[in-house]
């Protein structure tokens, strides 16, 4: 199977070329990092580091683009010409080979078509204590809402990869809601047991501050709610065959 590593970026230049770096170990048919308009030089960083650079306007041009990740991710499927996707997020420290190795490997079962990281997450110099959104926003509402997903235990991670053929059949929330969105589509699509996840030891990233992180956590509420606004439709009803 041909992998596509797509990696969303804005204004990430201090990380994108270390992640690209990482990802390139593992020989995927493509790295695509897909710009939102950077204004520093994350573009730069990244092409010299060995990916294919995308602006975000320069895919499915027709449609302007809309603020957030899930754009990014949207238009990054659109993009990939690989069979499997795999998302990395562009604010990694340290990243380390081999994450799109682990990612891959349960495709081999014909029944996965979203595999998931599950990893711990530093905060502030500390071994856990990261992912505050997860913790005390998705992973409660997700065992109360939808109990059936409750083993995954990075359910908003950044790292993932899914069936390219699946992804095309899915909305994509918009922004932060993107993770929450395809977690519980492909759950709803082919069952739990299609959703896997895989160790890669330890997350360090931004560990934002609270302002930031409280219009985030309302997303995803919002998301596992069943309220989510300004979804992406299919690429299935956009794209030609």
């Amino acid at each position: 199977m041909r992998v596509s590593v797509v990696i969303p970026a804005l204004n990430e230049a201090p990380t994108v070329a270390g992640v690209v770096a990482a990802v390139l170990a593992d020989a995927p048919h493509e790295v695509l990092v897909i710009d939102a308009d950077s204004t520093d030089r994350t573009a730069e960083e990244a092409t010299a580091a060995g990916a294919t650079v995308l602006n975000w306007r320069a895919v499915l041009p027709e449609i302007p683009p809309q603020p957030g990740k899930g754009e990014s991710l949207w238009r990054g499927v659109a993009a990939a010409t690989g069979d499997i996707v795999v998302f990395i997020d562009a604010d990694l420290e340290r990243p380390a080979a081999g994450m799109v190795t682990a990612l891959t490997t349960p495709f081999a079962d014909p029944r996965i078509h979203l595999v998931k990281a599950d990893y711990r997450r530093t905060f502030r110099g500390q071994p856990t204590g990261g992912g505050r959104v997860t913790e005390l926003t998705a992973k409660p509402l997700i065992r109360v809402l939808h109990p059936q997903l409750a083993h995954i235990n990075q359910p908003l991670a950044g790292e993932y990869a899914v069936r390219r053929a699946t992804a095309l059949r899915l909305p994509f929330a918009a922004g932060y809601g993107v993770e929450a969105g395809l977690l519980l589509d492909v759950a709803r699509l082919h069952g739990p047991t299609a959703v896997t996840q895989v160790d890669l030891g330890v997350r360090r990233h931004r560990n934002r501050p609270l302002a930031e992180l409280a219009p985030m956590a309302d997303v995803v509420a919002a998301t596992l709610l069943g309220r989510g606004v300004g979804a992406r439709p299919p690429l299935s009803d956009i794209l030609q065959p």
